[in-house]
């Protein structure tokens, strides 16, 4: 299929009996399909381009954007994922083509919120532009200081805020919010390369690396690309990774590994050793990464340690210097910068380690409810396991691409032991997943594209490459309608009208200094402004059976938590609504009930209504001042 058909002979003449030369051998011409790889990028993202307007965000309900994509969206990705698959037919000769495709499904997957939505993307994310604004307000990093909403773990890894602050600097915008959601684009084309580099260590055929790749962003469903520290340390987990891989490898450990004919014929021969003086120049010029990962995110330099470990158990890569500067700087960093919390984390341990379901459960309740946040989890599972499935068939179908590329599926497995130490906040089954996702989509891929060196030799070769013609474009499709239930299946709890940001901002304002604001749950827009000045008590954080009694009597619940003489606020808002229910923290109806019942009672006052949001003051003099009328009338 659009490959040129090969001559019947050798390029040598065959004799029949008597010397008479034989006919030459008949050719086939098949025409070029050189020309379809650019006009299906073309007609792809002109399909992308006309969906847009059509994308109605602003009516989203029970399953997010899902019904709200029109079908030119779709049609968008089936012809980019038909255009890569002829792309892959000439990557070895041309693999830039490949590599515009894999930018096309970046860009096609998540760029929608970033040319579309008038507001952040994720609430929670607000919180971020919040603290990148402190920091140029303030001056100063304050890691000791006791800040409200778990805010002090930011002034104790303040990498990433403060490059952000350098940037709104630079920028001259008003804050981090201006370019926020375009964050998992540029995330992305950081770590396109990168990924190259790694999957190049281990293959040589360029297909299985851009499948590699192609596959990594459609299971990247996790949402940790958007403009957080973890974006920032992971892509710098990355590079360190590609480093040691590519340049620590240790004098005579490659054994058969640089035998061609020993080979898989898609492995790459391991690369060429470095010596003790070379290994250590290394380290010290990728220290100053090693760091900045330390200065940037808590769990990331766990990982990178976890990742050099089990590196270091092989004889390839038995590094034991880099292992000990990377663990050193890392509890330097936790010793010195991010003590507090630190020493939190450690007092926790006793009740978290070994207790593997708690750990592995996600969020606080562990339970999505609602149509569209159910999908949006089954359809993560079903990926998770899909790609496993494939990896798995891959480690132990090709055991000599799985000998050369041990390393990356030793990075991959790394992480798992985490579940037996904590929960993370309920994200530790995320961070897992992600951190194990670069080598379980190589060896997924690889799975999918098979050798093609001696296929057409041997009968079980040709049946391969008959397999891998239905098998790879059915999984990439399987793999893309995965991804947008996962990805965009609870993006009515993303997506914040900004009607309902100026509520939250302007309710904020109005507290003073050391004001108490109370909502149900942190994700909603704004819901950390003026973190450092203004006490946070998200109420309903909390196991669904405890906030089931809190419903009997809000307003006294509440009340009995709000210090004497503070002024307390409770602002509850449309996100609020739907995060508390997608994520299972209230029972169906639950908000309702929350929000009439403080409305009807003494002990608050609605100062603010709309239909995206309630602001109401607590009032306990009020109440105080009636009953003491009463008691002497």
């Amino acid at each position: 299929m659009g490959v040129p058909a090969q001559p019947a002979a050798s390029g040598r003449e065959t004799r029949s009996g008597g010397g008479t030369p034989a006919p030459p051998a008949r050719r086939t011409t098949v025409p070029d399909p050189a020309w379809l790889s650019p006009a299906l990028l073309v007609l792809g993202l002109g399909l992308w381009v006309l969906a847009l307007p059509a994308i109605d965000f602003r009516t989203m309900d029970d399953y997010g954007l899902l019904d709200r994509l029109p079908a030119a969206f779709y049609a968008a990705l089936l012809v980019l994922t038909a255009g890569f698959l002829m792309a892959l037919r000439r990557a070895g000769t041309s693999p830039g083509w490949p590599l515009a495709y894999c930018v096309a499904l970046l860009v096609a997957l998540k760029a929608p919120p970033a040319v579309l939505y008038d507001s952040v993307r994720y609430p929670w994310a607000s919180k971020h532009d919040a603290v990148v604004d402190t920091i140029l307000g303030v001056g100063e990093l304050r890691p000791s200081a006791a800040l409200s909403g778990n805010m002090s773990a930011y002034d104790q890894w303040p990498g990433f805020f403060t490059l952000n602050a350098a940037l709104v600097r630079a920028f001259g915008v008003e804050g981090a919010t201006d370019y926020l959601n375009w964050a998992p684009i540029v995330l992305g084309l950081i770590a396109l390369p990168v990924l190259v580099l790694i999957y190049r260590t281990f293959a040589e055929d360029w297909r299985l690396v851009w499948t590699a790749v192609w596959i990594f962003q459609l299971a990247n469903w996790v949402g940790q690309d958007y403009l957080a520290p973890q974006g920032l340390a992971y892509i710098l987990h990355l590079t360190v990774l590609a480093v040691v891989l590519r340049h620590f490898v240790r004098p005579g450990s490659a054994g058969r590994l640089r035998d061609r004919a020993y080979l898989d014929p898609a492995a790459t021969a391991v690369p060429p050793p470095t010596d003790l003086r070379q290994r250590a120049i290394c380290v010290v010029i990728i220290s100053p990464v090693i760091f900045a990962i330390n200065a940037v995110h808590q769990l990331t330099p766990i990982m990178l340690c976890a990742a050099l470990f089990v590196l270091a158990l092989t004889r390839r890569y038995r590094n034991y210097g880099l292992l000990v500067v990377a663990g050193l700087l890392m509890l330097t960093w936790n010793l010195t910068m991010g003590r507090p919390l630190f020493l939190e984390t450690l007092g926790t341990l006793r009740d978290s380690i070994g207790r593997l379901t708690e750990n592995s459960r996600a969020g606080y309740a562990g339970q999505l409810t609602g149509p569209g946040p159910e999908l949006a989890g089954r359809a993560g599972i079903a990926m998770a396991l899909f790609v496993v499935v494939l990896a798995g068939i891959a480690v132990f179908g090709r055991r000599r691409l799985t000998r050369s590329a041990l390393p990356l599926l030793l990075v991959s497995i790394a992480p798992v032991p985490l579940f037996a130490v904590n929960d993370y906040g309920g994200e530790m089954l995320f961070r897992v997943y992600l951190f194990g996702l670069p080598g379980a989509a190589f060896f997924a891929a690889a799975a999918l594209v098979p050798a093609t060196a001696g296929a057409h030799r041997s009968r079980g070769g040709r049946a391969l490459r008959r397999t891998a013609a239905i098998a790879l474009p059915f999984s990439l499709v399987v793999l893309t309608a995965g991804f947008l239930p996962a990805y965009y299946g609870k993006e009515a709890m993303y997506y914040t009208p900004p009607a309902e940001t100026q509520l939250v901002t302007r309710a904020i304002d109005q507290l003073p200094e050391g004001g108490l604001l109370l909502a149900t749950a942190g994700s909603f827009p704004q819901a950390l402004h003026r973190y450092d000045e203004v006490e946070h008590w998200f109420f309903a954080e909390q196991e669904l059976p405890e906030n089931e009694k809190m419903l009997a009597d809000p307003a006294r619940y509440l009340a009995e938590g709000i210090p004497p003489g503070a002024k307390a606020r409770v602002v509850l808002t449309r996100t609020q609504d739907i995060y508390t229910a997608g994520e299972g923290l209230l029972p169906p109806g639950g908000f309702a009930v929350l929000r009439d019942r403080l409305k009807a009672s003494p002990l608050f006052r609605t100062v603010e209504e709309h239909p995206y949001g309630i602001v109401l003051v607590y009032t306990p003099a009020s109440t105080e001042t009636s009953a003491t009328s009463g008691g002497a009338s």
